[in-house]
């Protein structure tokens, strides 16, 4: 095998056929799936609120990397997945808190739906 799964209980339990972070071996390169804004205690979203879940959802990927030995400083790429595009100005302002230049690499695409019907859904690839 080429990889090896990294799982953290501080971060909400998959809910599909993935793995919360999958490493490379050799290179520390960290494959984060996506994290949308669920309360790692409840397996629910956070709350309905966007801003909340944005905040969470990062939250959950800052833990994910942490249990893989890195910050969220090592995210080299990330992608955003927004239910209404119309949030991308207040999502950029959350991001723009969040990272500092040099900022990473970055998508942001709607999609018409999320699991758990979240607003908002991040992955990332960070390197450790």
């Amino acid at each position: 095998m080429i990889y090896q799964t990294i799982y953290t209980n501080s971060a909400p339990e998959p809910i599909g056929p993935y793995s919360q972070a999958t490493e490379i071996f050799n290179k520390r390169i960290i494959f984060i799936s996506g994290q949308i804004g669920l309360n790692p205690s409840t397996g629910n979203l956070v709350s309905e609120n966007f801003e909340d879940q944005v905040h969470q959802a990062i939250e959950n990927i800052r833990t994910v990397i942490e249990a893989a030995g890195g910050n969220i400083n090592n995210i080299v790429k990330y992608t955003l997945f927004l239910t209404d595009l119309n949030k991308f100005s207040l999502v950029n302002s959350i991001m723009h808190e969040i990272f500092k230049k040099p900022f990473p690499s970055r998508s942001t695409i709607e999609a018409k739906g999320l699991p758990k019907g979240a607003q908002f859904e991040i992955e990332a690839i960070a390197a450790i």
